[in-house]
């Protein structure tokens, strides 16, 4: 998602005003023993996230959905209180396949209607961040990023994003992970300097960019109800058991074995090792591409350097001679030297190639266990 997408949602977000003065508002004396619990200047962090299971569903829900085309965007709807982001509600942001100015309007006019229609039934309709789905732990993409700054100065205790692992969730392990921009990445992406000389004054790298918040997710009797339904194998009727005589007693109220735990799943390792594989590609070409622009810019310094050393040299010669000296400051305008090229990409590449690392590295640890298991079983029975 592009800059002028992110800005466009971003600018029909809900800005956050600050509390009148005292002369002209009068405000109810706090009690003492709610007084470090009411942030009303969202001065108290943010150390833990705190996720509904209704909010969950849904991010599982969209992304389910959208796995095999763009990830699945929506935002989220909840209030921070006493140092924990509480999430209630969610929705998902409609996917906009082409980056113009319409596609951009018709999203936000969705956005707008939507906060609309939940403050008219009396919900939260709060802002407090947003959510993505990835695949593999790979999150780093300067498309979140972007989306992520500008939200910062729109979204009370600069937002969080909440990323979905789509592939653990397929193998029934939901993973959801909380992160915010840090302080000297925000710096840095106020400043515009991505370059070398940013990043080292910056101490800016991939490990760098966001930070971890705790994630926990809290459910409700209705949602374990339901749940349980889910899980819980259906009763089996007495008609049932006198007309099947090979089913006991014994075995009415038992579940049947399962042996998916000691499945190799050699399918996802061998995506994972794709995707790691991918990126070092993708890396290798941004690593070329940037290797080309500084030789580019190398080349014009050398010409502009040379250029000087040669005006010097003739200056010299036109003073000896009793001539007015020619200027010097015609350099910028003879020779268009480009500014140093942004590092960022390649930074959040190096991002995505660690995290698909640490995945394959867990699931091959994982699968080196089943393995064990699989012989050991095998020998026991030989």
């Amino acid at each position: 998602m592009a800059t002028s997408m992110a800005a466009t949602i971003a600018a029909s977000m809900p800005i956050s005003q600050a509390p009148a003065a005292a002369a002209q508002t009068t405000y109810e004396t706090i009690p003492p023993s709610m007084s470090k619990v009411i942030d009303i200047e969202a001065e108290i962090p943010i150390t833990t996230v705190q996720l509904d299971a209704l909010v969950v569903s849904k991010i599982v829900k969209h992304g389910s959905e959208v796995q095999n085309a763009s990830p699945a965007l929506g935002l989220l709807i909840g209030i921070d209180f006493d140092g924990t982001l509480e999430i209630s509600n969610s929705f998902p942001l409609p996917n906009v396949s082409d980056d113009d100015e319409k596609s951009n309007k018709s999203l936000a006019r969705y956005q707008a209607s939507m906060l609309r229609a939940l403050k008219e039934v009396q919900a939260d309709d709060a802002i407090v961040g947003f959510y993505q789905s990835n695949s593999l732990g790979a999150f780093f993409k300067q498309s979140l990023l972007e989306l992520q700054a500008i939200h910062q100065e729109k979204i009370r205790q600069g937002g969080i994003v909440i990323v979905h692992d789509v592939i653990q969730a397929s193998h029934g392990n939901p993973s959801f992970h909380a992160f915010r921009l840090t302080k000297t990445f925000l710096q840095a992406f106020r400043a515009g300097k991505f370059n070398t000389q940013g990043l080292v004054e910056h101490n800016l790298t991939f490990s760098s960019i966001v930070e971890e918040i705790p994630v926990r997710i809290r459910t409700n009797p209705l949602a374990g109800a339901f749940l349980s339904t889910l899980t819980t194998p259906a009763p089996i009727s007495s008609s049932s058991l006198s007309s099947s005589s090979h089913v006991t007693k014994s075995s009415s109220g038992t579940l049947p074995p399962a042996f998916s735990s000691l499945d190799l799943d050699a399918r996802s390792l061998t995506a994972n090792l794709s995707s790691v594989l991918d990126a070092l590609d993708d890396y290798k070409t941004e690593e070329g591409n940037l290797a080309y622009l500084q030789r580019q810019i190398a080349r014009e310094k050398l010409k502009a350097e040379q250029h000087i050393q040669r005006r010097r040299e003739e200056n010299a010669l036109r003073v000896s001679q009793g001539l007015a000296p020619l200027p010097e400051d015609d350099v910028s305008r003879l020779f268009k030297i480009p500014p140093e090229p942004s590092r960022l990409e390649s930074t959040l590449l190096l991002g995505q190639i660690d995290a698909y690392s640490k995945s394959l590295a867990h699931g091959a640890s994982v699968n080196l266990v089943r393995t064990y298991s699989a012989n050991g079983g095998n020998s026991a029975c030989a």
